[in-house]
């Protein structure tokens, strides 16, 4: 296509050339060195990868046209081989997501597209969809989102800049890759992030899903107000339906700014989809499903409370997009498990090792209050808090761990450019305060060691903040590092230091 035909419709100023003699035939980007023979480069400012300083390496690299963003003194300054074309928008951001929406033929508008945003739940939620999709009705499902792109069990591999909602650039090429590929629905996580800089415009969305607010991301968003209304934007014009968590209060606000498309679920007040009278285990929870006036005996694999309102939350959403009720209720007892949340394995000594993604105040309570619950012995807890974000939930997170956990082992987190000791001495006040033993280790494995060599039968470790993530960030590394692989090796090792003859007794037990 060419350029005047992807910015139609489009306020736009041309600088130089002519955009209905620029073709684009390889792509759109904001990162220079992704730029090929016919690309056309966004200079959005402020971008690590690009940015208006950029445009000239990226026609040096063979883009054929750049869009360039407001009133810049440096754009008028800068000379630019007369063969290439340079056109100002308003926002390089919102245009870009018309442009790549069109490049790759607007694929969103043939598939069902789920949209997820909240603190807490998106990734579940997204994995939740997609299994309990593909078990009642075989469909093939693409999911976006923290843990990588996929269609089922096929990776989609993508540079390791790619966010967990990607610029739009990337998450156009994706939809288009899925769309090839015959995917019927997409589930797609839209962190506020993504909401605030309008990389989920141009999506389609079917469905909007808000599963809660708490604290979080206060590093990006200053206040909890403005980090409500950057999640709100999603049902501001970008979803067709929306289904919402009714125990939130935010879940009202939805409903007065969409009236007549909202679809409620809850488990503490009355909503379209409830659960009620829960037995949780560690093995899972049954609750009694109530809709349209019926009640349902239904269960998932999962232990917990937020777990049930994930299923819900999921539950509703495929029903809103025309599936079968029954066939979905009874696909919920068959959910796979979501890596990184709630994952466990049980050593040959009978300790239960939990590996989970919680890494903010609300949802490290969750987690904690689930464990606590059925646990029969100690709850020992490693945890710490990512570097260059939030500080004011540290000592909160202290205080919650030690609230619910007989041990705890402040660790790092991603401590990305701060000191990790200092990362844990922000934390140690909040578990002062509740008189909670504690050991300290900045290296996560011998955290992980300590917890494991701590604990005896019948006690639970949680390994909280990483989740499935593979790598730990230091400075502007990524370093190779998995909590439940570190997690298994070590309770290998120290099963077979304690058996006679260095071997172990038993294998570890999922």
């Amino acid at each position: 296509m060419h350029l005047s035909e992807l910015l139609a419709g489009q306020v736009h100023h041309v600088l130089q050339g002519d955009p209905s003699r620029a073709p684009i035939t390889a792509g759109v980007t904001f990162d220079v060195d992704r730029v090929w023979p016919g690309s056309l480069f966004i200079a959005v400012p402020g971008h690590r990868e690009g940015g208006p300083d950029s445009v000239t390496a990226a026609f040096a690299r063979g883009a054929v046209a750049a869009l360039v963003e407001g009133e810049d003194a440096r754009l008028g300054a800068m000379v630019w081989p007369a063969d290439k074309c340079t056109v100002r928008v308003a926002d390089t951001r919102q245009a870009a997501a018309v442009v790549a929406s069109r490049y790759f033929g607007e694929p969103g508008r043939l598939m069902d597209m789920v949209a997820i945003t909240g603190t807490n739940g998106k990734t579940s939620v997204s994995y939740m969809i997609e299994s309990a999709l593909r078990i009642s009705a075989g469909a093939r499902v693409g999911v976006i989102g923290t843990a990588g792109s996929r269609i089922g069990d096929e990776l989609i591999p993508m540079p390791h800049s790619v966010l967990s909602t990607p610029e739009s650039p990337d998450l156009q090429y994706l939809l288009g890759h899925m769309r090839d590929r015959a995917t019927g629905t997409v589930v797609l996580e839209a962190t506020s992030m993504a909401l605030l800089t309008h990389r989920v415009n141009r999506t389609f969305i079917d469905v909007g899903v808000f599963t809660n607010l708490t604290q979080d991301h206060l590093d990006d968003h200053g206040t909890m107000a403005n980090y409500r209304n950057a999640k709100l934007r999603l049902f501001r014009g970008l979803c067709q339906q929306a289904v919402v968590n009714a125990d939130d209060p935010v879940g009202a606000e939805i409903g007065v700014t969409m009236p007549g498309a909202v679809t409620t679920y809850a488990l503490d007040v009355p909503a379209d989809y409830r659960a009620t009278d829960l037995a949780v285990s560690a093995s899972g929870t049954h609750f009694t499903l109530h809709h349209g006036g019926h009640a349902y005996p239904a269960a998932i694999p999962f232990p917990g409370r937020y777990s049930v309102a994930n299923a819900l939350a999921s539950l509703a959403t495929c029903h809103v997009l025309g599936h079968d009720l029954d066939t979905l209720i009874a696909a919920l007892s068959h959910l796979p498990p979501v890596p990184g949340r709630f994952e466990r394995f049980e050593t040959p000594e009978g300790t239960s090792v939990i590996v989970d993604y919680a890494h903010s105040p609300d949802s490290l309570d969750k987690v904690l209050a689930t464990i606590r619950s059925y646990t029969r012995g100690r709850v020992i807890t490693v945890f710490g808090c990512g570097g260059d974000r939030d500080t004011t939930k540290r000592v909160a997170m202290g205080r919650i761990a030690g609230t619910h956990s007989d041990l705890c082992v402040l660790t790092s987190d991603n401590p990305r450019n701060e000191d990790p000791e200092a990362i844990l001495d922000q934390i140690t006040p909040g578990l002062v305060s509740t008189g909670t033993p504690f050991e300290r280790f900045a290296d996560r494995r011998d955290a992980i060691a300590f917890a494991l060599s701590a604990a005896g039968p019948k006690d639970t470790v949680l390994i909280a903040g990483k989740g499935s993530e593979p790598y730990q960030t230091v400075r502007e590394e990524l370093l190779p590092f998995s909590d439940m692989a570190t997690a298994r090796e070590l309770a290998q090792e120290q099963t077979a230091a304690r058996c006679p003859g260095g071997r172990p007794a038993a294998a570890v037990r999922s």
